[in-house]
């Protein structure tokens, strides 16, 4: 007996994998495609409305250079995750594997090559990762999230198609607002992020620097600030000193529209804070995650900090003081963040997730109905 049309996505555990992840899952299962997702033990436990059939744990993890014994067990690891992955795609025959990066991708896209089933991955950084760097020659698509991809071995260039990244759809609802200017002595609204691996530097940073403001801008500001475990205690602490009150939270389930009502939001700079900045259109202060091998945060941020969308502040320059001046300057021209927001507006590619389904069909061999103009 035939089954449905299936594709089975892989993705990592974090939000940057399987926020896109998901809004693909989403646009595939509305076109009637059955949707099964492999993913590691993080993954597993994410609590978004993900629209799978079933959930496959797949063993990985990350192959480093710290040491001999750790790398031969990430080897081990991904080897495993190998075998359970020739299992799954031979049990469930799916018509294409779609791979969203991070080492719990591989192993079923890998598993895929070698079976001969279709296979696709999509890079939402501006660098392309070093997971989908060693799928490339795999696959028969690249998709990428921006126009300019870094780090893409010219051999495989061909392979490139530039779908956005896709966003869920609280985002899409959240982007129906229009950006509303700073009134003349009106509430300035502020939204604080450090992503999905948090950041220290902002429960830090943040509050210390708003305290230097003058009490007029002070006064008016509303913040919500998301921070994880220790970093919300922070946060907490040097709020209560700086004497400002603010919404802090480990988690806000309504995000995009918090990102939507501000005036400005300050963060890191993952692929689906920069999509959903763009896409919501919302001026932003970006500070990239420093230290990462591919740079990828950097790569992002500069998508929009080339366009007028978004100041961008290395780590190192992100003081209290620097960011202090910086906020007060953009509070009293709140023509410079209205322009801002137009231009983030500008970059945001709001159809990704039924561009990539497109992308996706094509190389999967399926038929969909064409909408949104594609």
């Amino acid at each position: 007996m035939a089954h449905p049309p299936r594709i089975l996505l892989a993705a990592g555990g974090t939000g940057g994998h399987l926020f896109p992840a998901e809004a693909l899952a989403v646009e595939l299962v509305k076109n009637g495609i059955e949707i099964h997702l492999a993913t590691d033990a993080r993954g597993m436990a994410y609590g978004g409305a993900f629209p799978a059939t079933e959930r496959h744990a797949i063993r990985a993890a990350t192959p480093s250079g710290k040491s001999p014994l750790a790398l031969a067990k990430a080897v081990l690891a991904l080897g495993f995750g190998f075998v359970q992955s020739l299992r799954l795609i031979h049990r469930l025959k799916p018509d294409a594997v779609i791979g969203f990066g991070g080492y719990p991708s591989v192993p079923p896209v890998l598993a895929a090559w070698v079976l001969g089933v279709p296979a696709l991955v999509h890079e939402q950084n501006g660098v392309l990762g070093r997971a989908n760097r060693f799928l490339a020659g795999r696959v028969k698509v690249i998709a990428t999230g921006f126009m300019d991809v870094k780090a893409v071995p010219d051999p495989v260039r061909f392979k490139m198609r530039l779908v956005g990244n896709p966003v869920r759809p609280a985002v899409l609802k959240a982007a129906e607002g229009a950006y509303q200017p700073i009134a003349p002595n009106g509430i300035i609204h502020l939204l604080v992020t450090g992503g999905s691996q948090g950041a220290r530097i902002m429960s830090d940073v943040v509050p210390k620097a708003l305290g230097l403001l003058p009490p007029d801008l002070k006064f008016r500001l509303s913040i919500v600030h998301q921070a994880r475990g220790d970093d919300l205690v922070v946060a907490e602490r040097n709020y209560s000193d700086a004497g400002i009150k603010a919404d802090i939270r480990a988690f806000f389930d309504d995000l995009p529209q918090r990102m939507a009502y501000s005036h400005i939001v300050i963060g890191r700079a993952g692929a689906s804070t920069v999509a959903e900045l763009g896409v919501i259109g919302r001026p932003s202060i970006l500070v990239p995650l420093p230290g990462s091998l591919d740079q990828d945060q950097a790569a992002n941020a500069a998508s929009l900090a080339q366009i007028g969308a978004a100041i961008v502040m290395r780590q190192a320059d992100f003081t209290a003081k620097a960011l202090a001046d910086q906020l007060e300057w953009l509070f009293t021209h709140p023509s410079e963040l209205t322009d801002s927001s137009v231009a983030a507006k500008s970059a945001g590619i709001p159809d990704a997730a039924a561009r990539l389904a497109f992308l996706v069909a094509d190389v999967a061999g399926l038929s969909m109905k064409r909408s949104n103009g594609l």
